[in-house]
């Protein structure tokens, strides 16, 4: 990738545009990344008009693959804005990241067109409700089951891993309820003190176990990238041009309601990270980039990694929150590693030299890695 590319608002021929169709919530989950510096609920429903996105569209992203990921906030809080852009744009690939709670009404229409929808979930019963409200689980699971024959594509569940007594079954008896699931270590200090770090380790081991001792592929997508980007790394640098998986520093546009671009959907809270703005129609490279400040380039980890998360690397280091830093990204990188080590213990090349061919195609070429961070 040359200079002059890099300099590009949008690297590559793809973009996903993150697009918050409001900022209220139904929920109040207790670390809601979205809360922090007041921005949830700050603003209501999307306040610019389809015409006022397709402008924008036509000026920056003329000649790019789209993909649309609906976001919130709770993005279905406002379906007929989801259902108009599916209308007017139908070649366009649509994702949708929810609560679950709402599902059951989405019109048939809208979820026929979703190639994936990505479920929040904390874990089982017990942690979901921990974290939602109870009950909140038992009415997502319900929903899942009434829209599944309706759905177009794949269901995620999206695990939010801070729960110090989240174990391997609770994550393992979220299949077969859904396709695929996704997990991201809490972004948020108090979940990583000497108790929790052996357990979430604990239960690393046993998911690597059995991902490499199921005949079928076992469908949780850390595991399935690391793989990936171990026994072809080629396709972990060309996902994100060699920046970040996370899509931060090159092709995601995160869209808040009232038009205003960030790359990142946990640092709209920060003026110095605004990109671009929709009703202006102005579009600049993201800021959020690798700096000499951040430790990645001298970490075995990288090749594998590929920085993880850019938020997390920004706020440790090039703001030098200390705190921040030393309780959640060092060892949440900790557990990275420690993943990407047991997972070379059991020989990836090997394994997927002799897996059969669905297998190996999944492994290289899940759509679902479009979708999610794939490090957790």
């Amino acid at each position: 990738m040359n200079a002059p590319e890099l300099r590009r608002p949008i690297v590559g021929n793809r973009v996903e545009l993150n697009i918050f169709t409001t900022l209220a919530c139904n929920l109040k989950c207790s670390y809601c990344s979205i809360a922090v510096g007041d921005v949830l609920g700050s603003q209501g429903k999307v306040a610019y008009s389809l015409d006022t996105l397709d402008t924008f569209i036509a000026t920056h992203l003329a000649d790019k693959e789209i993909y649309v990921t609906f976001y919130g906030g709770e993005p279905t809080l406002n379906i007929p804005f989801m259902a108009a852009l599916m209308e007017r744009h139908p070649t366009f690939r649509f994702q949708l990241q929810t609560n679950g709670t709402l599902l059951h009404r989405l019109p048939d229409a809208v979820l026929a067109k979703l190639s994936n929808v990505l479920v929040s979930v904390d874990g089982a019963e017990h942690t979901t409700d921990h974290y939602r409200g109870r009950g909140v689980y038992r009415k997502v699971t319900a929903n899942i089951e009434k829209i599944r024959p309706k759905l177009g594509g794949r269901l995620t569940a999206r695990v939010t891993w801070g729960h110090p007594d989240i174990s391997f079954d609770e994550l393992d008896s979220l299949l077969p309820a859904f396709d695929y699931v996704y997990w991201q270590f809490t972004q948020a200090e108090g979940f990583y003190d000497a108790e929790a770090m052996p357990a979430k380790k604990e239960a690393l081991t046993l998911l690597i176990d059995k991902f490499f001792a199921s005949p079928a592929l076992y469908p949780f997508i850390p595991l399935m990238g690391t793989v990936r980007n171990k026994v072809l790394p080629s396709r972990a640098r060309e996902a994100c041009s060699g920046l970040s998986q996370c899509r931060a520093s090159t092709h995601i546009l995160n869209i808040l309601p009232d038009g205003r671009i960030f790359p990142c959907p946990d640092l709209t809270h920060r003026p110095e990270m605004q990109q671009g703005d929709l009703v202006a129609n102005w579009l600049k490279p993201s800021p959020l980039q690798p700096t000499p400040a951040m430790p990645c380039e001298s970490c075995e980890a990288l090749p594998f990694c590929r920085r993880n998360c850019m938020k997390n690397l920004y706020v440790g280091y090039v703001l030098d929150d200390a705190p921040y830093r030393e309780q959640v990204v060092e060892p949440i990188c900790e557990l990275v590693k420690f993943m990407g080590a047991e997972i070379d213990r059991r020989d990836p090349h090997a394994w997927f030299a002799n897996a059969p061919l669905a297998v190996r195609r999944e492994i290289t070429d899940c759509e679902i890695y479009d979708y999610v961070e794939v490090m957790p």
